[in-house]
């Protein structure tokens, strides 16, 4: 049954989601197309410099990323405390980095004389901009729609470009990002785009190699990370950090677990586990086997809503007053601890 969206993300389940945009009929409208013959490469990168756009924008950070052919993948975290802190002035200027509002705003701005129902419609207007600055929604249709309109002008017509509005998955616990981060970072990986995590355009974690410090970096990482990103990611727990509000593993690890993943689950190694199997793994209680299943092709579509352990996946069927979620037997084995 269809749920609005406003029941499938709400922070108070988790502030972590993975999002999913497709483009039309699966078309490779942002990759090369074999069937026509034309390369719309270019615009994997509109994806990421209007990211790096409205992440100076919304109050929600972005963990990990993969710009693919005719679908992209982002795993979100709603900062809720910094929206909170925002002074209504911080509000009014953020918002109208991509939107010009009334023209009210524009009077108070500019230090007009104002009634007392002015500056109640003022409060009212700065109170749901600042609601939308922590709202995924409007994250997304700040980025789809751009994009969309940018396309169709380009091909000089008219219609939709995306799917459908965009699909979403809670992410419940710190098994469930994990997972979800780690299969993201592998598109390219599982669809021959790429051999390698650090070959991996378009996403964060060939971002995140490229932004690591020269004096861990090989010679050759050192000259290809001359460039500047301009998205800022949401970054790991550094060693002997107090966690708050990191993502909630340390950096090293999370490369070694992708690197480790991508050469598990290859064709000519189905299912097979080498000696190197990275501690995090271990220390939060996942199965390598059914880690090895959840990073395949299909490994994600085995979910629907949400991904977590199994008592947290039963408490949010219970909240959204369903009797079953999918997936939550693979969750069961994938997450046995």
């Amino acid at each position: 049954m269809t749920r609005a969206r406003e029941q499938l993300i709400s922070c108070d389940d988790t502030p972590y989601y993975h999002c999913i945009s497709r483009v039309v009929r699966r078309a490779f409208l942002c990759g090369f197309d074999k069937l026509t013959q034309q390369d719309f490469d270019h615009r994997r990168q509109w994806v990421m410099d209007r990211l790096a756009e409205i992440d100076d924008v919304f109050c929600i950070d972005v963990c990990a990323y993969a710009i693919m052919s005719n679908h992209y993948h982002l795993v979100l975290y709603i900062d809720t405390k910094t929206v909170e802190a925002l002074s209504d002035l911080e509000v009014i200027e953020r918002w109208r980095k991509i939107y010009n509002g009334p023209e009210i705003i524009e009077r108070f701005l500019k230090g007009d004389k104002l009634s007392i129902s002015h500056h109640l419609l003022i409060d009212e207007i700065v109170e749901t901009w600042r609601e939308r600055l922590a709202d995924i929604s409007w994250y997304m249709r700040c980025l789809n729609e751009f994009i969309a309109r940018k396309a169709n002008a380009e091909d000089k017509c008219k219609g939709r470009f995306w799917e459908g509005r965009f699909k979403s998955q809670a992410l419940l616990d710190e098994q469930a990002l994990l997972t979800c981060m780690a299969y993201v970072e592998l598109n390219p990986v599982r669809a021959k785009m790429a051999d390698s995590p650090e070959t991996s355009e378009f996403t964060s974690i060939k971002q995140r190699i490229e932004e690591l410090p020269d004096d861990v970096k090989s010679a050759s990482n050192k000259e290809k990370s001359k460039q500047k990103h301009p998205l800022a990611l949401k970054p790991f727990l550094a060693q002997g950090d107090i966690l708050k509000d990191q993502i909630p593993y340390h950096m090293k690890e999370y490369l070694h677990l992708v690197d480790w993943s991508g050469r598990a689950v290859r064709e000519d190694k189905r299912g097979a586990i080498d000696g190197q199997l990275p501690p995090v793994l271990q220390r939060l209680g996942i199965d390598e086997y059914y880690w090895c299943e959840a990073m395949k092709p299909k490994g994600n579509r085995r979910f629907s809503r949400a991904i977590g352990c199994q008592c947290n996946l039963r408490e949010y069927a219970k909240k959204l007053e369903i009797g079953w979620v999918k997936g939550i037997r693979l969750c069961s084995r994938l997450f046995p601890a």
